[in-house]
């Protein structure tokens, strides 16, 4: 990556129309960051200390909460610094490691939901062979291929973005660096790279949203087919988690990276759902409805206490 900027530094401007609302941000972001790693470290803990977790699908949830914990520390760290009354100034470096890191991230997690909804589909429609199927070693190259695929986006969108000059205004329009607000401030004709960069950014999610569909279209057809009312409620309770969290992940995307104006106070919105609110939801969205979790939760919760106590 060559850097010919003459900017050695960005101001990020933070969330439109919120001044002097600083404080009461700060108090809310910070209990949405802190219940973010809170949540996903019990779920960590849960998974790990149960043996009768330890099968594809925790495995991948496992993987999931560990991104969630990561995905949100990205810009959050940052944007709560500046909350408290310090400097809103990033260093060029910086910058780019907060989009670099926003993208691995962010596409890793939508790769990884593709492959649960495969392990959903494996689990319901060839339940007698899943174990074979959904090896150590598959599971294992298949959690490996998502961050592989996702450093290399993130590595070309980063490169896109910052191969470009940037020697005039450095006021970011957000609260951290994404390539709809950099592109703005680049001194440069944007257009060939803005058609690029639509196209990389629309097509991963799309690929990966219309492979998850074609999952959950044969889990249909294969839950239908089931005589009894019992089975067909569980088989759906399985994946019901997953496609609540799928939507949650997708639709900030659709939203911020597909819209042809882009418009500052729906992405900072929408950035906040996707960076704090969606990791923070994400343990409740597995964890409610399953009782594996909820009782290794309350297993791990009551060793705590124990260990509080002593």
């Amino acid at each position: 990556m060559r850097n010919v900027s003459m900017v050695t530094k960005f101001i990020l401007l933070g969330i439109p129309h919120t001044e002097r609302l600083e404080s009461i941000l700060f108090i809310l972001f910070l209990s949405f960051y802190l219940f973010t790693l809170m949540g996903n470290l019990l779920i960590l803990l849960a998974i790990v200390s149960s043996s009768r977790l330890h099968t594809p699908m925790y495995f991948f949830l496992c993987k999931l909460s560990v991104c969630d914990i990561f995905f949100p520390s990205v810009s959050s760290p940052k944007m709560l610094f500046y909350l408290s009354g310090n400097s809103r100034a990033i260093s060029y470096a910086g910058c780019v490691s907060q989009l670099f890191f926003h993208h691995f991230l962010g596409c890793t997690e939508g790769f990884l939901y593709t492959v649960m909804a495969y392990d959903c589909f494996v689990a319901i429609c060839y339940p007698l062979r899943y174990r074979v199927i959904m090896s150590h070693r598959v599971c294992a190259i298949l959690a490996m291929g998502t961050s592989f695929f996702g450093c290399i986006q993130a590595i070309f969108l980063t490169t896109l973005t910052f191969q470009l000059p940037y020697c005039g205004p450095n006021e970011v329009d957000s609260y951290f660096c994404d390539i709809p607000v950099m592109v703005k401030l680049a001194c440069a004709d944007t257009s060939a790279l803005k058609m690029v960069g639509f196209i990389s950014v629309g097509l991963m999610p799309l690929g990966c949203f219309l492979l998850i569909l074609t999952s959950y279209s044969c889990i249909v057809f294969s839950i239908l087919q089931i005589r009894s009312a019992e089975g067909r409620r569980r088989a759906f309770s399985t994946c019901s988690a997953h496609l609540t969290a799928i939507l949650l992940a997708f639709m900030p995307v659709v939203l911020i990276y597909l819209q042809p104006t882009p418009n500052p106070s729906l992405n900072a919105a929408v950035q906040i759902l996707n960076n704090l609110v969606t990791p923070m939801l994400n343990p409740l969205i597995y964890s409610l409805r399953n009782k594996e979790v909820k009782y290794s939760l309350r297993k791990v919760l009551q060793q705590l206490d124990l260990l509080s106590e002593k």
